[in-house]
């Protein structure tokens, strides 16, 4: 943020009043959040034996409003508040694979995979391909083909990493948006599906029925989805087989890591799941992409390439991450004028108008593509995982939270006394003045400065 007249102005106001300090302290706590709430209201603490008041705070005390963290997970909205949704999630997704927060050391033995289930074609599109460190000509053709729109058929550019084509189609009147749009409605239906199916093929790999595997076995995960160039979602996801209980129980002997990878390939490719269909368009058969990636993931030390870490700080790094990473944008859109002023590429504007189209048919108006015109579709979670597979966000935030508690008894001289706080908070607006704008973003330039 550049410094203004009138920002500047203002903090020289705000740094002769009295109050400086503890207004200061206020906004160095936020530690640069860039949308903080503001609540209005008081809180009181408690000696949990006797009753006693022993401390009261009001927002009164830092100028009639105390603002917190906004805690938006998207590193486009908020990256101080997304870099600690990132680092739970990479806390969670770690217990998962080694133990720690409440899960047993022993899990790092158990056969687990990383697994990328991607969005089957649509539609030719312009990609970056490489081989042995050399990038290939993009969709290389002997002849000048051309579709029945005129359109070539192939491409024999080496795209940069930054070309802006890449992703888009190369006929986009051949592409089918449609089918493209309703598989995104429908990502998280056919996950489901695959999670039975790959419980179906591991006990018909074993010869056990479904029951019968479910007293010997849970399966377990923790997924993430990423937005590709073209668009379109695909999965990462840690899979892995417990014991009856689940993670503090060894699964059976006989329950491998390669059992895992086979039985993920087949169940991903075997999901089939029908969306319907309406006057202007038919139904739709919607699977996986053949892109299927399954990769063993290292036990804790044990030196090879897939390392848990690894895996933890890639999926962390795409829970942050929307559909702007596709070129869209993350807030919502309410009018279908706002499409003229979209800064969206072409073919992220056709998947927005094809959601707001089909949105208003009755066939789809479950779906909700309207609401969801923002996400091209798509209205599931960004990063969901199986009950048992570690601790939660939930858990991890608590602990965080009854950490600051303690500090803040340890000030008062309170830290051997049992304590509850009672408060009554109200929201009052979100957003920053010009002179505590200032002090956010230089926090958030030091921080920068700090990383690099």
């Amino acid at each position: 943020m550049n410094a203004t007249p009138n920002a500047v102005t203002a903090l020289v106001e705000r740094a002769s009043a009295g109050d400086f300090t503890s207004w200061y302290g206020g906004i160095v706590r936020l530690d640069g959040c860039t949308n903080p709430v503001h609540l209005v209201g008081s809180a009181t603490l408690f000696d949990a034996t006797t009753g006693e008041a022993l401390y009261s705070f009001s927002s009164e005390e830092r100028g009639g409003r105390l603002l917190t963290a906004c805690g938006n997970r998207r590193a486009s909205v908020c990256p101080t508040c997304a870099a600690l949704y990132r680092a739970d999630t990479y806390q969670l997704i770690r217990a998962g694979l080694v133990g720690g927060k409440g899960t047993a050391a022993t899990v790092g033995g158990h056969p687990r995979v990383f697994a990328t289930l991607t969005a089957p074609g649509f539609g030719a599109v312009h990609t970056r391909r490489e081989h042995d460190g050399r990038v290939r000509p993009c969709r290389p053709r002997r002849t000048s083909g051309r579709c029945q729109h005129g359109a070539l058929v192939g491409c024999n550019v080496r795209h940069g990493g930054d070309d802006a084509r890449l992703g888009e189609p190369l006929c986009p009147r051949c592409y089918d948006y449609a089918g493209a749009v309703l598989w995104q409605a429908h990502a998280g239906q056919l996950w489901h599906r695959f999670a039975l199916e790959l419980r179906r093929e591991i006990a018909r790999r074993v010869g056990l029925s479904r029951t019968d595997l479910g007293r010997r076995l849970r399966l377990s995960y923790a997924k993430v989805a990423e937005y590709q160039r073209r668009g379109l979602i695909h999965f990462h996801a840690v899979i892995r087989l417990d014991g009856p209980d689940g993670p503090d129980s060894a699964p059976p002997t006989w329950a491998t890591t390669r059992l895992l990878t086979d039985a993920v390939r087949e169940a991903a490719g075997r999901v089939r799941l029908i969306a319907p269909g309406s006057a202007v368009i038919g139904p739709r058969v919607l699977r996986f992409g053949q892109q299927i990636d399954v990769r063993p993931i290292a036990e804790f030390g044990a030196g090879e390439r897939l390392t848990s870490a690894a895996v933890a700080a890639y999926i962390a790094k795409y829970a942050t991450k929307g559909a702007e990473a596709a070129g869209a944008v993350d807030t919502r859109i309410r009018h279908a004028a706002d499409f003229a002023v979209l800064p969206v590429r072409a073919h992220t504007l056709r998947m927005i108008s094809t959601c707001w189209w089909l949105g208003a048919l009755p066939d789809f108006e479950p779906l909700g593509l309207r609401r969801w015109a923002h996400m091209l579709g798509y209205g599931g979670h960004f990063s969901t995982k199986s009950r048992r597979y570690s601790t939660t966000l939930t858990a991890l935030r608590a602990a965080r939270a009854e950490h600051r508690a303690e500090q803040q008894r340890a000030a008062l001289g309170l830290a051997d006394r049992p304590t509850v706080t009672v408060g009554h908070w109200a929201f009052a607006g979100r957003g920053y003045a010009l002179d505590e704008a200032l002090i956010a973003a230089g926090i958030r330039a030091a921080k920068r400065e700090a990383r690099a």
